[in-house]
């Protein structure tokens, strides 16, 4: 698909892409690309059909700026990471996909784009912003699920979903690598090393840069969130580990008596006296039941129960 940034974008032909004088977007396959390549007169040679891209990053050449976008699954809403390469001058920028993951996102800004002004650096904007334009939605909904998850924990932590939170933080730190490419992604825009931008519509980089530095700090704090939730459920389980203890240790302190008292009745001696009053029996009882009113008395006092 070739089209020309107009006003809109306007599809046109390989031939018109070519010979005319606004810049230009393609979208090709990569059989497309090796085979098309030296017409669009670049002044690279890249085999990107056999490229495993992993991340997002550009790189500048002598005649072009080359480079590759992998977009998370967080991001794209899809069950795989979406990925392709592209390739620009001052002429336009061509993108090479395996799929039809650039594309589908080219035919979004034909779609919804108007521009007064248009230029390759406005298409520029509005493609990078078309990447991560759901992820402030992505970000308030973890941030909906984690509130959730805190009050769980706060209610009852055995009971609580902390296995999300850990999900939600394994994102969340995709999320901050795929920031911290682009970041670098819009620095390199932004430096225009080889000049083939316009030095008043640099400002589109610095735009989308500030965007994304937003983005990056939101996924700093939902990290950091999803840290304290952590521990957070680790002192709830402390806690409860303690009281439990605390009823352990306070059990044990009142009976240890009623095991002394056991023990020495429990002696096989010939002269224990006690043994042949009648009122032995129920003093011992008496005794045992002042054992343990006072003790739970002397607990309650101290606020240990």
């Amino acid at each position: 698909m070739y089209y020309l940034i107009k006003n809109t974008l306007e599809e046109c032909s390989a031939e018109q892409c070519h010979d005319a004088s606004y810049p230009y977007v393609a979208v090709l396959t990569p059989e497309q690309w090796l085979a098309q390549s030296e017409n669009f007169d670049m002044g690279i040679d890249l085999d990107m059909e056999n490229e495993d891209i992993l991340t997002t990053k550009a790189e500048v050449n002598f005649d072009s700026l080359t480079g590759t976008f992998c977009i998370p699954v967080e991001s794209a809403g899809t069950d795989v990471p979406e990925s392709f390469s592209f390739a620009l001058d001052e002429k336009g920028i061509i993108f090479i996909d395996k799929s039809a993951n650039a594309l589908n996102l080219v035919k979004r800004i034909k779609q919804t784009k108007k521009w007064r002004k248009p230029s390759l650096e406005r298409f520029l904007y509005d493609f990078l912003e078309q990447i991560i334009h759901n992820d402030l939605r992505i970000m308030q909904r973890y941030e909906l699920e984690l509130d959730g998850i805190e009050k769980e924990i706060m209610s009852d932590a055995e009971d609580a979903h902390i296995q999300r939170n850990n999900e939600i933080r394994g994102d969340i730190r995709d999320l901050r690598i795929h920031y911290e490419q682009l970041q670098d992604l819009g620095q390199e825009l932004e430096e225009n090393e080889n000049g083939f931008f316009s030095e008043d519509n640099l400002r589109y980089f610095r735009m989308f840069s500030s965007r994304v530095d937003r983005l990056y700090d939101a996924a700093t704090h939902l990290r950091d969130y999803t840290i304290q939730l952590n521990d957070l459920y680790q002192s709830q389980l402390d806690v409860k580990q303690n009281r439990i203890m605390t009823v352990l240790t306070v059990v044990t302190t009142i009976f240890m008596p009623l095991t002394l008292i056991v023990g020495w009745y429990g002696m096989n001696f010939k002269y224990m006296p006690e043994l042949d009053w009648k009122f032995s029996y129920p003093i011992v009882i008496a005794l045992s039941i002042f054992i343990v009113v006072g003790s739970m008395i002397f607990f309650k006092v101290k606020k240990i129960l």
